[in-house]
C-alpha cells in the first residue's frame, strides 16, 4: 500500500530524497540485483522528491556524463553502479574526475551481509561470488571520502555529508558502498532527515603572500602566467584576462585541461611552456598540475615561480618535484580578486612590449592555409571544426583537436581529456554535456582508438533514447599514433621506428564506424578528402539542428611525429 505522505520509509528511499536534497538532479545507473530498494522507491517517491533516473547501458559512460555534465553547468550529479563489477568498470572514470577535481558522488551497491533472517539477504548465487573484503579499495585511493552504509537511516546523513565534502575545494569524488540490507530495511521510527550542510567557503589568500607577489609583479620585465584550467562559470577566464591586461602578464595554457582564455585575448602567447617561459624571470603557476615537463622545458633558472591553487602543491601527486619560491593556497578567483586590487607599478611598459612580442611570435606560428585533397591534417580538422562552433558552443577533445589551431570565443569551450589518460571519456563526457544543454551545440572529437574505448555502442544507444544530439568527429588514423610517436621518440634509430608498421600500434583493420552509429539511427558520414569536411560538418548542424539527431563523422586524418 503505498504511503498518502509519500515521504521516505526504506534507507533506499532515504537516499533518493537525501540526493535530491543536496541539489542532484540526475542519477546515472547500470542497474543489478541490488537495485530493488532504489527501483521500488523511484517508482513509489513523487519525482519532485528523487533524481531524475538515466539508465545508462555502461558504467564508464555514466561517470563520464556526470563529469561533463559538471563542467557544463558546475552542478555535481551523482552515479550508481551494481556491486563490485560495476564498481571495477567505473574506475577508470573515477580516476578522470580524481585527477581534474571533479566532484562526482559515486555509489555501488555491495554483496549482501547476511545469508538468512533480514529484508535484502543472498538470494542469488552472484552474491557469494561478488562478495569482497575491501570493495571499497577498489576506489580509496581515489576519493575525498569514502563510507559503508550500515543502517538505513545513514542513508540520509551520510549522503549528506558526502555531498557537502565533494563540493568543498578541492573538489573531488567520493564514493558510499550500499549494502542491499540497509537500503531494504525500514527507517526508525524517530527518522528525521539530517540538516544539509553548505560546502566550506572557498579560501581567501593570505594578504602578505598577494603582497609579495604584486611586489615580484612590479619588478619584473618578463612575467607569465601558466593556467591549464578554469572554473565552469568562466570566472578564472574573465578575471585572469583583466589582470593580464591591467599590468602586463602573457598568459599560456600548457597541457590544456579547459581552455581560460579567448583567442582573441591579447594576453595569450599559446600553449607551448617552453615558448612561453622563455626569458621570462616571473613564472605564476595558476591551478595547474603540470605546468611544465621537467625533463624538457623547465623555466629558466634565474625565474621566480609562484604556485597559486586550493592545493598548489598538488598533494595527490606522490612525485611532483617543480621549483617553487612562492606558493599561496587560496581559491584562484579570489587570489585573482585580490591581485586586480593591488597598485603595481614598475616598469609597465617593458612588460607591455614583452607581452606583444609574445603574442605575435603565436600568432605567425598559426597555420591559416586552406587544405585539399587526403587525408587531411589534424590543423586543418580543428581549423573547420573551429569555424562551426557559435558563441556557446563546446568540444570535448581526446587526442583529436589542436587548441592553437582553433579560434575560441571565450573560456570553457573546449575541454580536453584529463591529464590521467582514461581514454573513452570525450564522447560520453559530451552526451552530460549536451543534457545540461539540449539547445548547445556539443561536439566530441577523439582519435580512432579512443572511439572504441569509449564504448560506443553503449553511447550511441544513450544519445538516440536520451535525444542527445551531440556531434561526434573521429580522427581516423588506424593506429595508436601516440603510441607510435612515443616509440619513434624513445628510440628514434631503433627497429621499431625502422619498420612500416610499428608492433603494437596498428588498429587495422578500422572497423566502419559510421555503420556503429547508424545502429543507432544517426546520421554518419565517411569524409576521406579535406576539401570534403566543411560541407560536411554544415550538413551535421543542420541534421543537429532540424532533426535533432545526433551525427557522426569519420575522417581520414594523416598521422605526424608532432600530433
Amino acid at each position: 500500500m503505498v504511503s498518502e505522505t509519500h515521504g521516505p520509509e526504506t534507507g533506499g528511499e532515504a537516499l533518493l530524497t537525501a540526493l535530491a536534497g543536496v541539489g542532484i538532479e540526475y542519477l546515472f545507473a547500470n542497474a543489478g540485483t541490488d537495485f530493488p530498494p532504489i527501483i521500488e522507491g523511484l517508482a513509489r517517491l513523487p519525482a519532485s522528491q528523487v533524481p531524475v533516473p538515466v539508465t545508462v547501458p555502461h558504467e564508464t559512460a555514466g561517470v563520464a556524463m556526470a563529469h561533463g555534465f559538471w563542467l557544463a553547468t558546475g552542478r555535481p550529479q551523482a552515479v550508481m553502479m551494481h556491486v563490485n563489477v560495476g564498481l571495477a568498470n567505473a574506475v577508470m572514470g573515477v580516476i578522470n574526475a580524481a585527477s581534474d577535481d571533479v566532484p562526482i558522488l559515486v555509489m555501488s551497491g555491495r554483496t549482501p551481509l547476511t545469508e538468512t533472517g533480514r529484508k535484502g539477504g543472498r538470494m542469488t548465487p552472484i552474491q557469494y561470488g561478488q562478495e569482497m573484503y575491501d570493495q571499497t579499495g577498489l576506489v580509496r585511493g581515489l576519493v575525498k571520502f569514502d563510507y559503508e552504509i550500515r543502517y538505513p537511516e545513514q542513508c540520509d546523513s551520510v549522503v549528506k555529508r558526502a555531498a557537502s565534502l565533494m563540493a568543498s575545494a578541492p573538489q573531488g569524488p567520493v564514493y558510499l558502498s550500499l549494502p542491499k540490507e540497509p537500503l531494504s530495511e525500514p527507517l526508525p521510527q524517530a527518522f528525521r532527515p539530517a540538516p544539509v550542510a553548505p560546502a566550506a567557503s572557498p579560501a581567501a589568500p593570505d594578504s602578505e603572500a598577494v603582497a609579495r607577489l604584486a611586489a615580484w609583479i612590479a619588478a619584473a620585465e618578463a612575467p607569465v602566467v601558466l593556467c591549464q584550467r578554469g572554473d565552469p562559470e568562466g570566472r578564472v577566464g574573465a578575471l585572469l584576462s583583466e589582470v593580464a591586461a591591467r599590468f602586463g602578464l602573457a598568459v599560456a595554457e600548457p597541457f590544456s585541461i579547459r581552455n581560460v582564455l579567448a583567442t582573441s585575448d591579447p594576453a595569450l602567447v599559446g600553449y607551448d611552456p617552453k615558448a612561453a617561459m622563455d626569458g621570462a624571470d616571473l613564472v605564476v603557476v595558476l591551478d595547474s598540475g603540470v605546468p611544465w615537463i621537467e625533463a624538457g622545458s623547465p623555466p629558466p633558472e634565474t625565474a621566480k615561480i609562484v604556485h597559486v591553487g586550493h592545493d598548489p602543491l598538488f598533494r595527490r601527486m606522490p612525485v611532483r618535484g617543480y621549483r617553487a619560491d612562492l606558493a599561496i593556497a587560496a581559491d584562484p578567483v579570489k587570489l585573482l580578486e585580490e591581485l586586480g586590487k593591488q597598485r603595481i607599478g614598475g616598469n609597465s611598459e617593458r612588460r607591455a612590449d614583452w607581452v606583444a612580442r609574445k603574442r605575435d611570435a603565436y600568432l605567425s606560428a598559426r597555420g591559416t592555409g586552406i587544405e585539399s585533397g587526403g587525408p587531411m591534417s589534424a590543423s586543418w580538422m580543428s581549423r573547420c571544426i573551429s569555424d562551426i562552433m557559435d558563441e556557446r558552443a563546446v568540444a570535448f577533445t581526446e587526442l583529436g583537436l589542436l587548441l592553437p589551431d582553433m579560434d575560441l570565443e571565450g573560456p570553457n569551450r573546449v575541454f580536453s581529456n584529463v591529464h590521467a589518460g582514461g581514454l573513452g571519456w570525450a564522447m560520453p563526457a559530451a552526451l552530460g554535456a549536451q543534457l545540461a544543454d539540449r539547445d548547445r551545440l556539443v561536439i566530441a572529437c577523439m582519435g580512432d582508438g579512443s572511439y572504441m574505448f569509449a564504448n560506443p555502442v553503449a553511447c550511441h544507444q544513450i544519445a538516440e533514447a536520451l535525444e542527445l544530439p551531440i556531434l561526434t568527429v573521429i580522427k581516423n588514423n588506424g593506429m595508436w599514433n601516440a603510441v607510435r610517436r612515443s616509440v619513434v621518440k624513445g628510440y628514434p634509430k631503433g627497429a621499431a621506428a625502422r619498420m612500416n608498421e610499428v608492433p603494437l600500434t596498428s588498429l587495422k583493420p578500422v572497423p566502419d564506424f559510421a555503420t556503429v552509429a547508424r545502429a543507432s539511427r544517426a546520421h554518419s558520414e565517411k569524409v576521406e578528402r579535406a576539401e570534403d569536411l566543411p560541407a560536411a560538418l554544415e550538413r551535421a548542424v543542420k541534421v543537429i539542428r532540424s532533426e535533432r539527431r545526433q551525427v557522426l563523422l569519420d575522417l581520414d586524418v594523416a598521422a605526424t611525429d608532432a600530433f
